[in-house]
């Protein structure tokens, strides 16, 4: 294996559609969702420390959670923690992270995760980032890990890959961000789509090169900065550049232009706990496919999840694929499978007042 990666954690997500558990003040990648003892950014810190030295870890998060990652994390220096004056998407991101990494060590590589993901199988999983690792030392190679769909999910993107040995990394031949759902079924269909993991590997260099030749804006932007990197002047830069960028995921910007993305088939038990629906997937279940977290008596209940933060009793009746979560001074009931309007929630809610996002 090459040297040891730079691990890059984006932390600076809003999980709005775990709300009211996941507030602004404190989002999911900071909360013990899975009840482990340790949050989801305290995991994925874990998870990859089997493979990289503590000072090889940078987390890239808004302003505002910096003391949290401080809290959560203080293994990490005050540098190792990127902070983001506005949020300009994972394109943004990586690319501030990209050219602070390359400040450091012209010659990286570097593995860019989000904070939030839950891995059941690590060891599997490391094997297949190591593959990856390796991978990635080919010039100009852009990594991603791809997983097996098991229902039309719109939430993700798509990768359609060459056949080749499963074992390599295989050649990307399209990469759609986001379908709407009568293509995911179709992709679903068809059986030579995999989900992107939203988990990339790839060398600095190879990641700037493709910077300028697809996102040159960006590039232009952060290159006349590079002076910047690690000096005083560094926060100052930032700010001023982040206001130039514009908002656009890096499956938007860069995955679905590159002729040179190549994807890792991993099967690792990877879930991107991105709602309340997912994370009913993984929970135990009564005989009625209900999770119950909440002292609670159920009456004609089935497929839903029952959850509250105190002890007062819950009595349901005739609920079907429902979602009823007490937090603090919010009360949610909906259907279970209706992220797509927890952004509605949270702007609706805020408009009551602050304190209830």
């Amino acid at each position: 294996m090459p040297n040891k990666p730079y691990i890059i954690i984006m932390a600076g997500g809003i999980g709005s559609r775990f709300w009211p558990y996941s507030r602004r003040k404190k989002p999911k990648q900071f909360l013990d969702i899975l009840g482990t003892g340790r949050s989801l950014l305290q995991m994925t810190y874990d998870r990859f420390r089997e493979i990289a030295e503590v000072d090889q870890f940078f987390v890239i998060t808004y302003k505002k959670y910096v003391d949290i990652v401080k809290e959560q994390l203080p293994e990490l220096e005050d540098h190792q923690i990127l902070s983001e004056p506005n949020r300009k998407n994972t394109a943004t991101c990586i690319a501030y992270a990209g050219y602070k990494i390359q400040s450091i060590d012209p010659d990286a590589t570097m593995i860019v995760t989000p904070a939030d993901h839950l891995i059941l199988q690590e060891k599997k999983f490391l094997q297949t980032i190591q593959k990856a690792v390796v991978a990635a030392q080919v010039d100009k190679r852009l990594i991603t890990l791809g997983i097996q769909p098991n229902r039309p999910e719109t939430g993700y993107g798509y990768i359609q890959y060459l056949e080749g040995d499963r074992d390599d990394a295989l050649k990307v031949k399209t990469f759609t961000e986001k379908p709407n759902i009568k293509l995911a079924k179709t992709f679903l269909e068809s059986g030579d789509f995999v989900w992107n993991s939203g988990m990339f590997v790839w060398k600095c260099s190879s990641l700037l090169s493709a910077l300028r030749l697809h996102m040159s804006d960006i590039a232009e932007i952060f290159d006349e900065g590079r002076d910047a990197f690690g000096q005083e002047t560094e926060t100052d830069f930032v700010a001023k550049a982040y206001l130039q960028v514009k908002s656009i995921s890096i499956d938007y910007g860069l995955m679905e232009k590159s002729n040179d993305v190549f994807v890792i088939l991993g099967e690792f038990g990877w879930s991107d706990l991105g709602s309340w629906n997912s994370l009913h997937e993984l929970r135990s279940k009564d005989k009625d496919n209900n999770v119950v977290e909440a002292n609670a008596i159920l009456y004609d209940t089935e497929d839903s999840f029952i959850r509250t933060d105190s002890d007062k009793l819950v009595v349901v009746e005739g609920l079907k694929g429902y979602l009823v979560n007490e937090n603090e001074n919010v009360l949610l009931i909906c259907p279970i499978d209706g992220e797509k309007k927890f952004r509605d929630f949270v702007s609706n809610a805020r408009k009551k007042g602050e304190d209830f996002v």
